[in-house]
């Protein structure tokens, strides 16, 4: 098919981007969509070349998205999704029941994505919102993960899991350090941030050396771009497991200091103050499972009361 419109973007090629987007991977999407691998890097390379970005990386297992692969997919998303509206008309109706998740999008690039497969299973498709802004559990919203101290009036939240931070670089900054990785030797180098410093205060404090953001530190508000920059050489950033451990498996990163500390803030699964519906009560089971939560701790989140 020519695509000849110069506002929008050649559209039989979205679904495919979406479905590789979520799969994390060409081969997959290609067995989803019954196309050839080749079929879908043919429409993934239509779509970037209209876009003039690129919209996916090669890793060692699939791809994952680039930084403006993660922002035109949520508008991808909210396309389809509109487009689906009318599916009960001519499309047959799927027997998969859709609960819809607000999620930042470092945790759906970083984390989500490598397990939505699992979590959605045979029975379930998750409608993903990605999203910085504060989650409206009452405009359609049934569940949330979002990034605080917590609790939070209106709505009930548990932390998903406990980060212990440490300062990370890549291997060629890691090696110029070497050996010094105190406070001082660590400021020789840009410091990367987003915009709550908190944690680098806290950490830098316990050598009692004060910290204030300078020229040239960086500030980037998505976790992914932290990590992406950090793995370039631009500076050091701090460790924020389980979203930093693929690029330290693979090797992008690496640890510059043994010591530690926790977090002053958790990613939290955030949820509707009363009774959840089924599905999404099956999805926060799910979410936490994946967390590592114990059952009574499932059990407590997704009780009515």
């Amino acid at each position: 098919m020519v695509h000849s419109s110069q506002t929008l973007p050649p559209l039989d090629t979205l679904e495919t981007f979406s479905v590789a987007a979520r799969l994390g991977s060409f081969s997959a999407a290609a067995e989803e969509a019954g196309i050839t691998h080749g079929a879908v890097s043919r429409q993934i390379a239509r779509l970037e070349r209209w876009l003039g970005v690129r919209l996916f990386v090669r890793q060692a297992r699939g791809v994952a998205l680039t930084p403006e692969g993660i922002r035109f997919f949520a508008r991808a998303q909210e396309a389809l999704s509109l487009l689906s509206g009318t599916d009960e008309r001519w499309i047959p109706r799927r027997h998969k029941t859709t609960v819809r998740l607000s999620v930042t999008p470092s945790v759906a690039s970083l984390w989500l994505f490598a397990r939505l497969a699992k979590l959605e299973r045979d029975d379930l498709h998750i409608d993903l919102s990605l999203e910085h802004r504060l989650a409206d559990l009452g405009e359609g919203t049934d569940l949330a993960i979002r990034c605080g101290k917590g609790p939070w009036a209106g709505v009930r939240a548990t932390p998903l899991w406990q980060e212990r931070s440490f300062p990370i670089a890549a291997p060629s900054l890691a090696e110029q350090l070497g050996r010094n990785c105190d406070a001082q030797s660590i400021l020789t180098l840009p410091i990367l941030h987003d915009s709550n410093i908190e944690g680098w205060r806290r950490w830098l404090a316990v050598e009692d050396v004060q910290y204030l953001p300078r020229g040239q530190d960086r500030r980037f508000e998505d976790y992914n771009l932290i990590i992406d920059a950090c793995a370039q050489g631009i500076g050091v950033a701090l460790a924020r497991p389980p979203l930093s451990d693929a690029a330290m498996a693979s090797g992008r990163l690496v640890r510059v200091c043994d010591r530690e500390l926790n977090n002053h803030v958790s990613f939290h699964l955030v949820r509707p103050d009363g009774r959840l519906s089924g599905p999404a009560c099956e999805l926060a089971r799910r979410l936490l499972d994946e967390a590592g939560h114990n059952e009574a701790a499932i059990a407590a989140f997704a009780s009515p009361g």
